[in-house]
């Protein structure tokens, strides 16, 4: 079994992997972090993909891991996809999470003023109804509701590349990440929890071509619905 780096999604912290690393061997190194401003890691003034990418990697070379399998899940697979292509990594799953601008760059655009004023809840809340939360298993749900503390600090941190970049240049980025991981022979494999759509899959083989997609139903937290498949993935 490969070392395993597990980074959550937007708001979470490292208990969001509990389903998952029950259904891991124990022989199995697991480095499930707080990603900066999440759980007990410090808060910063910036959190830029490549500048939480190399805190993470000062973590991961303390903890002593070679070349891990980085699962990340939503905005963690973005960071993920940033690290595989700046430090050794053998594989990265990518848990529901598309790497090319589209609709939802615009809804957080829109939302900025919300985002910056007192409202800023009424956001998130819809984004978690988007998500399904609502409708995981028990006791899924309930995991999914209390490892995370959102903060506007953390959503305009997190979403400044969306607020601050052009399309064009995060697409470009994105593209160069994953032309390097392609180059370097780390595996990607993307779960999504319904059919990709055939331009998006089209734009992604067109760089990995070895990429491996899977279909989980379920919603947005199939390490939470599916954490044996998960786990199957990872030792596969």
């Amino acid at each position: 079994m490969p070392d395993l780096l597990l980074l959550h999604g937007l708001t979470y912290d490292h208990r969001i992997w509990e389903p998952l690393r029950d259904k891991l061997g124990p022989a199995c190194r697991v480095l499930a972090v707080d990603l900066p401003g999440h759980g007990t890691s410090p808060r910063r003034p910036s959190y830029a993909m490549t500048e939480v990418a190399d805190i993470i990697h000062e973590q991961v070379v303390a903890a002593g891991l070679t070349k891990p399998v980085v699962v990340g899940h939503s905005v963690g697979a973005i960071i993920a996809t940033t690290y595989a292509a700046r430090f050794p990594a053998t594989a990265v799953l990518n848990l529901d999470q598309f790497l090319r601008p589209g609709t939802f760059f615009a809804t957080v655009r829109a939302a900025e003023p919300m985002l910056r004023g007192p409202e800023w809840k009424q956001f998130w809340n819809r984004m978690l109804t988007e998500m399904g939360v609502e409708s995981l298993p028990e006791p899924g749900r309930r995991l999914v509701e209390t490892a995370t503390d959102p903060r506007p600090d953390l959503l305009l941190g997190y979403w400044d590349e969306i607020l601050h970049r052009s399309d064009a240049a995060i697409d470009g980025q994105r593209r160069q990440e994953l032309e390097t991981i392609a180059a370097n022979g780390i595996d990607y494999h993307w779960v999504t929890a319904t059919e990709p759509p055939a331009q998006y899959l089209q734009w992604l083989r067109s760089i990995i071509p070895e990429v491996r997609v899977t279909i989980l139903p379920g919603g947005h937290f199939p390490h939470v619905v599916h954490p044996a498949a998960i786990a199957g993935l990872i030792a596969r």
